[in-house]
């Protein structure tokens, strides 16, 4: 009995030993797969990673020409076309940047992807030169683009020419109102205090003689000549607004309490706008660029860019804001009997 015990517990140990050889190959085996799998693995992605590479590259060419008819228009002021050209020296500069730092970035994933044989030959944790180079290089390409940005601003927030046209642009919630100078050319004196919605809007100071031919408009229309600077005094009834041109490539905020100004010169009319755009319902926009309130998406005026002898015909037809009452004409009753001669009754 004893004898079967010991050749049975054997025969185990044998099984037992057995199993674990096996088991050791198929480990080892599963280790040469796994390894295989693995490598395999690092060059379809790496690969993948180009073909994402090139595959962007190609949507975001496709998506620029497709959506390239719905872009706005070529600017329609002199100093939008400064604006445009910075635009473009910043979009080609960082283009170029763009693609040389992801081109090399997806190419090192696939050249430089885990191999059996690939180990690291040099490594650095510091070096001068380059930390010089990637700080001092970009810093001066932005100095560089910041100054042309502030030649830029600097231009439309200068003083306006002697001649230019001033009109002044008020924000309320949720329109904007449009106030001229009248034939004198200058517009009156505003008091906040005097504001009344009724009567008037934005305060003008009635005593001014320079306030007696103004006119003001509450529509959100302004008219502008083109080829001729004008000056825009922009100010704020209530909360922060801002007067947005975009076909212009301009922008100011409009501050209650604060007057801004900016100025410059439209050189398209708005018919000719219409047959460069092919679109014959084509307006010139204000937008309000600043959340203003619950009624800020509707707060949107026009602009009507004409010439000088269009914009001088309808400033005639504008009735100055403070115009003197019309006098009552006299019942017709009462002037068929002023008309008719008194009968003598016998």
């Amino acid at each position: 009995m004893s004898i079967f015990i010991t050749v049975a517990i054997i025969f185990l140990v044998l099984m037992i030993v057995y199993q674990i050889a096996q088991a050791s190959e198929y480990a080892a085996a599963l280790r040469a797969t796994e390894k295989e799998r693995q490598k395999k693995t690092n060059y379809i992605m790496a690969s993948l990673l180009v073909a994402f590479f090139f595959f962007g590259l190609y949507a975001i060419w496709q998506c620029h020409f497709s959506l390239l008819d719905r872009m706005l228009p070529k600017s329609a002021s002199l100093q939008g076309e400064a604006y445009d050209m910075m635009f473009k020296v910043t979009l080609i500069t960082t283009g170029i940047v763009f693609f040389i730092t992801h081109a090399l970035l997806f190419w090192f994933a696939f050249k430089y992807k885990a191999t059996d044989d690939r180990k690291t030959s040099f490594f650095f944790a510091h070096n001068n030169k380059l930390e010089l180079i990637w700080t001092t290089v970009p810093a001066i390409v932005m100095a560089v683009l910041v100054a042309i940005g502030l030649r830029n601003w600097m231009t439309v927030t200068s003083p306006a020419p002697a001649d230019a046209h001033v009109i002044e642009i008020v924000g309320k919630q949720f329109n904007w109102i449009v106030r001229y100078p009248g034939t004198d050319k200058v517009l009156g004196k505003r008091n906040y205090r005097d504001i009344n919605d009724a009567t008037n809007v934005l305060g003008i100071d009635q005593k001014d003689p320079a306030s007696k031919d103004d006119i003001v408009a509450q529509n959100g229309e302004m008219h502008l000549v083109v080829g001729k600077p004008v000056k825009l005094i922009i100010g704020s009834r209530d909360v922060i607004h801002d007067v947005g041109l975009p076909h212009f490539r301009l922008k100011m905020d409009a501050v209650p309490g604060i007057t801004t100004t900016l100025w410059f010169t439209p050189t398209i009319t708005s018919a000719e706008m219409k047959e460069i755009t092919k679109n014959p319902n084509f307006v010139y926009e204000i937008s309000c660029d600043q959340m203003c309130g619950k009624g800020h998406y509707s707060m949107r005026g026009t602009i009507i860019v004409e010439t000088q002898a269009e914009y001088d015909k309808w400033l005639a037809s504008q009735a100055p804001y403070f115009a003197p009452a019309a006098p009552a004409a006299a019942p017709a009753a009462d002037s068929a009997a002023a008309a008719t001669p008194a009968v003598a009754v016998k």
